[in-house]
């Protein structure tokens, strides 16, 4: 989950060597926008139909504490083994290893990504998509929890797949590489991985409980002015300086962002700007961020801080080039129906109260909720003591109340599930 501009920042780090030893005792649980664009809601009926049968809802809930340890186990050994982005071999294949071992078909890898995989399970004609995140952070490994979350989509497709037949349920699992970095899921979609989806969820740590998460629309920016070498003191009249190119535009972004709306970013950081003082620099680079609380925001805003890059160039007489290295990130956007079963499963758990905030992460999951009806709440690990991107949350990731989180996201999501595919079947039936 890319974080706000005032988050802490990552730096590299070594995966583990070893697995984690055995998970102890399964912790214990206190009880038994709009609709997005381009997406057809998931039916309202889900809300005033009712629930799945007491019966299945107990028997799903049993299904995903009987594989508690094995959950727990999963989501430890991929914390102890953090992967970066588009390089989690290991995670990917240890989630779908546990799927197929189950009786799910899987195809691995798939849609083009070599570290995604799609595994199903049921034929029923309401197709139910979890996300399994499974990257880290470069020098933070698993601070942002996507451990977590690749054991409870796991563990929600686990208490389903006994049942589906009975729901009337497809049960897809997507494997999602690169959400730090890379926009995986935004690949996904366009590679078909959600088409024929009639919800995708997925749940994510954080330091608080909320059920309504809504993230901001990221753009990436990679920026090289090319200039013209030169003696500083021979010849600079001869010279193009790259690097005063970039301050140009720097210092544009920086009025700029007077007439910027509230919640717009930009921020971002000079990769190179020459190599020595006594050449005037050829070559500048810089890569930047921008968000906007909306998608159609997002446009707007990456035409003008483009427009500062080019003033720079225009100014010093460089050469410009712009480069977007990776698929918009785009605002989330909560399914009404769907979230309203979340949180009615959710208070059935036990879970605490869901807070109200403003966006403050972008997520691919937005991407996703463009398409399809898609939820994305968000589950206390850490009690406020510390937040995601913060080595101390990748301590909180393996912590008793982060599995608890884990085994409640399972159980909240195939709940979830389960009821939205009873409301469907009672919408079919009168």
């Amino acid at each position: 989950m890319p974080t706000a501009p005032d988050a802490t920042s990552d730096s590299a780090a070594s995966d583990a060597t070893s697995d984690s030893a055995a998970p102890d005792a399964v912790p214990g649980r206190t009880a038994s926008d709009a609709a997005p664009t381009g997406a057809a809601s998931a039916s309202d009926a889900a809300v005033s139909t009712g629930a799945a049968p007491d019966r299945l809802r107990a028997a799903v809930r049993d299904q995903v504490d009987g594989h508690a340890d094995e959950l727990i186990a999963l989501s430890r050994r991929i914390h102890a083994h953090p992967e970066t982005a588009f390089a989690e071999h290991r995670a990917a294949a240890w989630c779908s290893d546990t799927l197929r071992d189950h009786g799910f078909a899987v195809t691995a890898p798939a849609y083009g990504l070599e570290t995604a995989f799609v595994a199903t399970a049921g034929s029923g004609p309401v197709t139910v998509a979890f996300a399994c995140e499974y990257d880290a952070l470069p020098g933070l490994g698993h601070a942002c929890g996507h451990n977590l979350i690749a054991a409870a989509g796991v563990g929600a497709a686990l208490g389903l797949a006994p049942y589906a037949g009975e729901l009337g349920l497809t049960v897809r699992v997507v494997g999602t590489p690169a959400e730090e970095r890379g926009a995986g899921k935004a690949l996904l979609l366009e590679a078909g991985a959600f088409d024929g989806v009639d919800a995708a969820m997925m749940v994510h740590p954080c330091p608080f409980e909320m059920a309504d998460f809504h993230s901001f629309a990221l753009g990436t920016l990679n920026v090289t002015f090319t200039g013209r070498a030169a003696h500083p003191s021979l010849n600079p009249h001869e010279g193009r300086n790259a690097a005063d190119a970039l301050t140009v535009a720097q210092v544009a972004l920086g009025l700029l962002r007077q007439q910027l709306p509230p919640k717009w970013r930009v921020h971002g950081i000079t990769t190179s700007a020459g190599t020595s003082p006594n050449v005037i620099p050829d070559r500048a680079e810089a890569e930047y961020e921008i968000r906007a609380l909306r998608a159609e925001d997002l446009r707007e805003l990456r035409a003008r801080v483009e427009a500062c890059f080019r003033a720079g160039a225009l100014a010093t007489g460089c050469e410009v080039t712009l480069e977007q290295p990776e698929p918009d990130y785009l605002d989330f956007r909560s399914d009404p129906a769907l979230l309203a079963l979340w949180e009615a499963n959710s208070r059935a758990l036990g879970r605490a109260e869901t807070v109200t905030r403003d966006p403050f992460a972008c997520t691919d999951m937005g991407n996703v909720s463009h398409s399809v009806p898609a939820l994305h709440p968000v589950l206390d690990i850490s009690g406020g003591t510390s937040a995601p991107h913060e080595p101390a949350f990748a301590e909180a990731a393996v912590s008793p109340t982060a599995e608890r989180a884990l085994l409640d996201g399972a159980v909240a999501m195939a709940w979830t599930a389960a009821d939205l595919a009873t409301a469907k079947a009672s919408c079919r039936a009168s």
